[in-house]
């Protein structure tokens, strides 16, 4: 990447207020949504991206809005509201609630918002895989210039159905960057003892896909990466693989206690030292763009914000039974009445 001073020379600090807004609001959205879980608001199962937020703001910072497709696994609230999908309806989602983007029945880890390019959001390890093929595959065959986004987690790399896929997209030349989010354990397998090699990169390289490791702590270094490779993969329409080094600050998911036992509390002090919010801060008070009022006033805000997001969406019903069969696919066609 070119060196954090010319980066900084790139982006405007409005630019570089709003990184610093949408990681803030992030990770207060995150928080405010493992409140909701414990206060029994949400049902299921809930993945947060606390600590993470770097990569998919550097990341969709460089994607052309509302035309470039991405896709993930369960981790996936901060993605559709960087796409541009109202933050009430993705919360009210997560809450099970009619006004969510799946109509409450998705929860969190099925958010939706196909007219964004937003296409989920999906439980099963490493199944979306192909399925971002697909995207790219559809796009190349349209001779459109768009980029998809595939989001994976560490240990969905291991998956069969991940292999299968490089080798469609190496074979087939589509234009689809696979970024392999490691933030160190599998659920709570550190990544040495899951990976026969663990640097995740390399999965790419039999394949023929360029392949690289990144940095995903720092949205400066983020957005400098990525718009390289972004830009790289529209103009030549062939895949790309990014081992993105992250650290989780919390559990796998939420029901996990706040201090997890895979992990010592000195190792998660060390990490939070590389906490990409304080990183960004630093550089803009030593920028001169925003003092720690102003910070403080931004954080406040946006606290606010999510305080209100979350009322708006536990104010939203919930789905009425009559629509239980509704976008439900079978065979059977239900007795009426039932």
């Amino acid at each position: 990447m070119a060196n954090q001073t010319e980066t900084i020379q790139k982006l405007s600090p409005a630019q570089l207020e709003e990184f610093y807004r949408q990681m803030v609001f992030i990770r207060r959205f995150e928080e405010k949504c493992n409140v909701a879980y414990r206060l029994g608001k949400i049902g299921g199962y809930m993945h947060t991206y606390v600590g993470m937020e770097a990569t998919a703001v550097g990341f969709h910072a460089a994607l052309k809005q509302n035309w470039d497709y991405v896709i993930t696994a369960y981790r996936d609230h901060a993605q559709p509201m960087l796409m541009g999908s109202d933050p009430v309806a993705v919360m009210s989602e997560i809450m099970g609630r009619s006004g969510g983007l799946s109509r409450g029945k998705g929860g969190s880890m099925h958010i939706y918002d196909i007219e964004k390019g937003f296409f989920g959001g999906w439980g099963i390890v490493g199944g979306h895989n192909p399925l971002g093929a697909g995207l790219a595959f559809a796009a190349k065959y349209r001779g459109e210039d768009r980029v998809t986004l595939c989001y994976l987690g560490d240990g969905a790399s291991n998956a069969g159905v991940f292999f299968e896929t490089l080798n469609m997209v190496g074979l087939w030349d589509l234009p689809i960057i696979f970024l392999i989010e490691n933030n160190e354990f599998a659920m709570g397998t550190r990544l040495e003892y899951h990976a026969a090699d663990t640097e995740l990169y390399k999965r790419g390289l039999p394949f023929g896909i360029e392949s690289e490791r990144i940095d995903g702590m720092d949205v400066l270094s983020v957005y400098d990466d990525a718009t390289r490779i972004i830009n790289k993969v529209r103009e030549t329409s062939k895949p790309h693989l990014v081992e993105v080094m992250n650290y989780r600050f919390l559990g796998h998911g939420a029901a996990d206690n706040d201090r997890v036992l895979y992990r010592s509390k000195e190792e998660e002090d060390a990490a939070k030292l590389r906490d990409p919010i304080v990183k960004l801060e630093k550089i803009l008070e030593e920028q001169g763009i925003m003092d720690r009022a102003k910070m403080e006033a931004i954080d406040d805000e946006l606290s606010e914000k999510v305080d209100e997001i979350y009322e708006a969406a536990d104010a939203s019903p919930f789905p009425d039974v009559s629509e239980v069969y509704d976008n439900v696919y079978s065979d059977i066609e239900p007795e009426k009445g039932h």
